[in-house]
Parts: structure tokens; C-alpha cells; sequence
């Protein structure tokens, strides 16, 4: 059924619509009983506007002897309802209908199952009302209290009967007058039994009720002095009905009232929830065994005031805090993970496997003795194809890489690296809840810390991963490697000829004809220019390996700073990130719900 709109501001469908959006996103966050009340009204706003539109619910409420049971009868025009005076004699709610043709389905949801026709000829046009007679609220019996209770929340009408006597009766006020501040539009209070009261009087007890009121927040609610007994203000309270039913509205008043208090309920959440989600995310921090330990060695070892202000964050505002957020925790991930001693084993390494891969044959061998920087740490166990570069190639090279690169060997983090990780986790959650309160910042901060127990894995996986193209041999080694092993092989011709020249002297073998460059004979130039000639190689390609291992250590400690800082966005400042999201779209939910 499509909903009247108000001359102003949104419909009740998409308020509706924007309080359930602001239950479901405050779920797990907000104290459960604001989150559920939001749903109710939700749904109760649901059924009511499938039920007549036609009829407007009011029902007279008040305590014992307030006479609410008279003034009933009264303005239904005969006797439909016992009176009593010291002791609650209405024990379930009744209804007087003028014209109820079409509210059985609405009653049979209120659950009224006494039904009365009123008399028309006592009324002016009231047609569509339909008028309840409810229990005692301060009634000895429970079940009088909770049917009170029940009602309150599903009329369309609060028309609230008190009597000179207890009229300021703080049970009235607390439970029921001031909760319902927001309900004003929907709330008429009656000062029943005025013909107990002298004139002078009548005016001073409207005057107190009427500061009362104000005191609740119920500024502008009617209050009219009534004497069931003689009649006096029955009138203008039966002219008051008849303009309420007349304009079809009051239920739509009241729905639009119960989603903003129900929205009002969600903003201000509960100091209980915020406190103990709080607790949760300290308890967390100090007794959850921090968040660095041995990698591999398991997951262990590792408000209203805002609402409305920070409800239009802007995203690239919190992007450019996030970036301040992230090098700090970068920064301490880095240190953690052991860093700088990967990046001077790369240089290290780099240097190794050159001297292997381009030294002097003839001496080379002694360096494979020396272990390999970068294998001690099981670092680059693999090296990455040189073949082209598409989607499904690097999909492959990172499964295989994830394989067999899953953990390294690098030195656990100490205790006061753990602490500056703890430190650079707790610093992005504080600040990321600047200027929010109670649980949505403790939703933050514990948003912050959700996935450190993962941490630790994870970034010595992006380690393993970021260095394993820094055992890529250049193109370059194995060319002066080619050329190493011909100078060598010049070396060796040179020692074997002298070596025969040598035996046939020994023999006293004539000796051949001997070729010199010079005066040198060739077999001493191949020799001793061969050995000269490698070792000047090795010594060149040492340095340009030194070179190039700076180079690479470099590249190294460029790559890892972004995958570390990679691995803290999608571990700490995503998480944030999306709380923050979260919370924004909240409290836009939140004013569109209220407006």
C-alpha cells in the first residue's frame, strides 16, 4: 500500500528502510536491545500499515483511580466499561468503536477481544475511532502492568488520564511520559476529576502539570481539565478526538515518531556495550601473546555527538590518513619481519653466487664452502621464469612460489620489535577513532587488531615472496663465465704442452720446433696469460658484482617495504577502513531515518 507523504522530507517506506539498514550495519556493534527495538519498530511499522488506515487507535491510559474508566464511558456514551475506585477493576483492554466497519483485522492484532459500539448520537463526527479502556500501568498484578506496557507501544493515540492526587506520580513520569518525548504529536494528557478542585485551584494544578510536562520533554502537549462525573471538558477533549480522526494521520505521526526514537536509541547505543567491547579490545591487546612471534610456529604465538559530525567523512580524506597510518605500521612491520637483514643478505648473496658463477675456475670451487646468505634464511629457493609475463604465468609463478617459499628462516622478532608492532597497531586504531565514542570506536580498535593474529605469517610469506627475484642470475654472469672457462682452457693447453715439452727433455727426446710470441714461447704465454688473464676477470666481475648487489639490495628493500606495507593495509588499515565505511553509512542511514 503506498504511504501518505509529509509535505516535507522523506516517506516512512524510505525511513523504514534507512532504520533497518542502520540496525543491520550497527549489528554486533550497538547494545542488542537497541538493535532489536529497531527491528520491532520496523516491523510493527510493517504490520500496522497493512491493517486500516481508516481508523485511528487511541487509548486512555493511567493509574488506579485516575478515573480513566469513567471518562471511557463517557465519551462512548454508556456504560461499557466497570468503574473502580481503590483497586483496578479493568483487567484487559476493551475497545468502543464508532463506525468500525473494517477493523476487526486491526483489533485482532492489538488483541482486544472485547468490542463495543459506540453510541453516535453522543459525538460529534468521530467516525473511524477506535478507543481502548486499558489496564491500570500501576496495577498490583503483573499482567495488568505488561498488557499496559504491550499497548503503549502499538495505539496510534496516548491519551493519558491523571487526577489531582498523583498526577506528578514519579512512575508516570519516568517509565512512561519521558520516554516518550519524542511521541508528542501523538500524546494528550487529561486532568481528570477537576470537580474535586476549587476553581483557583484547577488553574494551578493545569500550570504545575503543565511544567511537569515541559520537564519531560512534552512541550506543547495538550492538557485538558476533565470531570467525567459533570461533564466539564468532555467537549473540547471529544472536538480534540474527532480533529485527530478526521485527518487520518495520527498513525503516521506515530510511526514516524516510534523510528525516530528508535533511531535516537541506536545513535546514543549503550555506555555498557561501548564499555565492554572496549575491555575486549585491551584484554586483547595485553593478554593475546602479541602480534609477532617465530613464523610458522602458529596463530598463537602472535556515539551521538560523532554520529551526525562524522557521518559525511569524505573517503579520500581518510585516505590520505590512512597513508600516514600505514608507514608508521610499515615501518614497524618491517623492523619486525627482519628487513634489513634480508636486504644485506641479498647484497651478500648477490656477491656469492657472482664469485661462483664468474670467478676463477681454478679457485672458485673453495667458494661453494661458504654458505649462501640468502639459502641460510630459505630465501629465493626458486627463481621466477624468464619466459613472458601474463595473468595465468604469474598465477602459476605465485602458487609455486607460495609452495615453496612458505616459510623463511629468518630470526623471530624481539620482544621490543613485537612491542613496536603492538604499538604501531594500537597508534592506527586510535587514531582512525578520532572523534567517535563508545562501541563504534571500540569496533575500530578492535577492527584494527582482527586479523594480527595472521600477521606474522603473512608478512614472512610476502617476504619470501618479494625477494625471489633477488636470485636472479643477470645474463651477463653467464657469458664472463663462458669466457672464464676458454681463458682456462688457454690456461690448461699452455700447462699441457709445457708438460709434454718437459717430458720429451726428460727423455732426451729431440725437442719440435717451438712457436714464441717474442722471445716467450707460446706454451708459457698460454699459461701464465691464461692464469693472469682469470684472475683480472674474476677481480672486474667481483666489483661489478658489488655493484650490482647494492643494486639489487635496493630493489630488494623497495619491493619488500611494498608488500610489508601491502600485507599491514590488507591485515589492519582494510579492516579500519571498512569499519569506518561501515560507520559512515550508519549514521547516513541514521539522519535519513530521522529526517
Amino acid at each position: 500500500m503506498k504511504l501518505l507523504r509529509r509535505k516535507e522530507g522523506p516517506s516512512l517506506d524510505s525511513r523504514l528502510a534507512a532504520l533497518l539498514e542502520a540496525a543491520s550495519l550497527g549489528e554486533g556493534r550497538l547494545a542488542e536491545q537497541a538493535v532489536s527495538s529497531a527491528r520491532t519498530v520496523a516491523e510493527r511499522a510493517g504490520v500496522r500499515r497493512s491493517l486500516s488506515l481508516d481508523h485511528t487507535v487511541a487509548a486512555l491510559a493511567g493509574a488506579t483511580g485516575s478515573g480513566k474508566s469513567s471518562l471511557y464511558n463517557a465519551l462512548a456514551g454508556e456504560d461499557l466499561s466497570t468503574v473502580g475506585v481503590t483497586r483496578p477493576t479493568t483487567s484487559t483492554a476493551q475497545a468502543a468503536l464508532w463506525d468500525g466497519q473494517g477493523s476487526g483485522p486491526l483489533l485482532d492484532w492489538l488483541e482486544i477481544p472485547q468490542r463495543h459500539a459506540a453510541a453516535s448520537a453522543t459525538t460529534p463526527d468521530m467516525s473511524g475511532l477506535v478507543l481502548l479502556d486499558l489496564p491500570d500501568h500501576d496495577s498490583i498484578r503483573l499482567s495488568h502492568r505488561l498488557e499496559v506496557d504491550r499497548l503503549v507501544e502499538m495505539v496510534d493515540l496516548l491519551v493519558w488520564v491523571v487526577d489531582p492526587q498523583k498526577y506528578a506520580d514519579a512512575a508516570l513520569h519516568e517509565r512512561y511520559l519521558r520516554p516518550l518525548a519524542g511521541h508528542r504529536d501523538v500524546t494528550v494528557v487529561v486532568l481528570n476529576q477537576v470537580d474535586r478542585l476549587p476553581p483557583q485551584a484547577v488553574d494551578r494544578c493545569v500550570r504545575d502539570l503543565r511544567r511537569l510536562l515541559d520537564d519531560d520533554g512534552l512541550e506543547g502537549v495538550p492538557v485538558l481539565a476533565v470531570s467525567a462525573r459533570t461533564g466539564t471538558g468532555l467537549a473540547e477533549l471529544r472536538s480534540l478526538l474527532a480533529d485527530r480522526v478526521a485527518h487520518r494521520r495520527a498513525w503516521s505521526a506515530r510511526l514516524a515518531a516510534d523510528i525516530t526514537t528508535a533511531a535516537d536509541h541506536l545513535t546514543t547505543g549503550s555506555a555498557a556495550s561501548g564499555a565492554d567491547a572496549a575491555e575486549a579490545v585491551v584484554s586483547g591487546a595485553v593478554g593475546g601473546g602479541g602480534v609477532f612471534g617465530k613464523a610458522g610456529e602458529g596463530a598463537a604465538s602472535r556515539a551521538d555527538t560523532g554520529a551526525r559530525s562524522e557521518g559525511g567523512r569524505a573517503k579520500n580524506g581518510r585516505a590520505k590518513r590512512t597513508a600516514g597510518w600505514g608507514r608508521a605500521l610499515t615501518a614497524a612491520l618491517s623492523q619486525a619481519a627482519g628487513v634489513p637483514l634480508v636486504v644485506e643478505a641479498v647484497a651478500k648473496g648477490h656477491r656469492h653466487r657472482a664469485i661462483v658463477a664468474t670467478g676463477w675456475p681454478v679457485t672458485r670451487w673453495a667458494r661453494r664452502f661458504r654458505p649462501d646468505p640468502l639459502r641460510r634464511l630459505r630465501i629465493g629457493s626458486i627463481a621466477p621464469s624468464r619466459g613472458p609475463v601474463g595473468r595465468a604465468s604469474k598465477e602459476l609463478a605465485g602458487r609455486q612460489a607460495g609452495e615453496v617459499v612458505g616459510r623463511t628462516s629468518v630470526p623471530a622478532a624481539s620482544a621490543v620489535q613485537r612491542a613496536q608492532v603492538e604499538t604501531a597497531i594500537r597508534d592506527v586504531g586510535e587514531s582512525a577513532v578520532e572523534g567517535l565514542r563508545g562501541p563504534w570506536a571500540a569496533a575500530v580498535r578492535q577492527a584494527a587488531r582482527s586479523r594480527s593474529e595472521d600477521l606474522a605469517d603473512a608478512v614472512d610469506r610476502a617476504v619470501a615472496m618479494a625477494s625471489i627475484d633477488a636470485t636472479r642470475r643477470p645474463r651477463w654472469w653467464r657469458a664472463v663465465n663462458v669466457l672464464q672457462w676458454l681463458v682456462f682452457a688457454g690456461m690448461a693447453a699452455g700447462a699441457l704442452w709445457l708438460g709434454v715439452l718437459f717430458g720429451m727433455d726428460y727423455l732426451r727426446l729431440p725437442q719440435p720446433p717451438l712457436p714464441t710470441v717474442g722471445d716467450v714461447p707460446w706454451p708459457t704465454v698460454l699459461l701464465v696469460g691464461g692464469a693472469l688473464t682469470g684472475v683480472v676477470i674474476a677481480m672486474l666481475s667481483r666489483l661489478a658484482a658489488w655493484a650490482g648487489g647494492r643494486r639489487r639490495a635496493r630493489r630488494t628493500a623497495r619491493a619488500l617495504r611494498a608488500a610489508i606495507g601491502q600485507v599491514g593495509k590488507e591485515h589492519v588499515l582494510d579492516p579500519v577502513e571498512e569499519e569506518l565505511d561501515r560507520y559512515a553509512r550508519f549514521t547516513d542511514a541514521l539522519n535519513r531515518a530521522r529526517a
